[in-house]
């Protein structure tokens, strides 16, 4: 008997490694320690910033084939903030920016409302990019992180997106124990 029901086309298998490759880099970038170097020779802001960029590109190949829009939506907020957290760009303007960018695209997201499970991730999408540009090496950045992960999770769970539920999961943790490790440290710099 020769089943095919499991065998996935080429294009799906390079589309489903580039997902698995993105998500193992950003896992590896939450679970990287914050530095007090300069952004841009930063470990931790690196893996951010191409694990996002390979999530970006998973995401938009994966919408080709039939996969949610809003996944692209996240990973196109995250690579902004992530050449924001590169450029070392002021809290203040990065925060700013990133929140004009996320007020814009909650407001299209509405407007292609796909029901109630879209809120976990408006507001993880929001938490997480607002993560990526907060200070480092504080439990704020960390729990913002932590938060918007486990709200994308949810809607990764409800959307069956497992590449996306498992990396929210995993960056969820390691950005959780972080901040209890800098607030657990209390440090002067450690604000929420």
């Amino acid at each position: 008997m020769n089943d095919t029901r499991f065998i996935m086309p080429k294009e799906m298998n390079l589309v489903f490694w580039i997902g698995i490759g993105g998500a193992i880099i950003l896992v590896a970038g939450s679970a990287w320690p914050d530095t007090k170097s300069k952004p841009y020779t930063s470990i931790r802001n690196w893996l951010l910033a191409l694990g996002g960029l390979f999530l970006l590109v998973y995401a938009w190949l994966n919408y080709l084939n039939g996969g949610s829009v809003f996944f692209v939506f996240l990973e196109g907020l995250i690579n902004v903030a992530s050449i924001c957290m590169m450029l070392g760009t002021r809290e203040k303007v990065s925060t700013s920016l990133i929140s004009v960018l996320a007020f814009l695209l909650i407001l299209w997201s509405l407007s292609i409302f796909e029901g109630y499970d879209t809120l976990f991730f408006i507001l993880g999408l929001s938490g997480i990019s607002l993560g990526y540009v907060l200070k480092p090496q504080t439990a704020r950045r960390n729990l913002s992180l932590m938060l918007g992960s486990i709200l994308v999770a949810l809607f990764s769970f409800f959307e069956a997106s497992w590449i996306f539920f498992w990396l929210n999961v995993f960056f969820a943790i390691f950005s959780g124990y972080y901040a209890w490790k800098w607030r657990r440290k209390g440090k002067g710099n450690i604000k929420y």
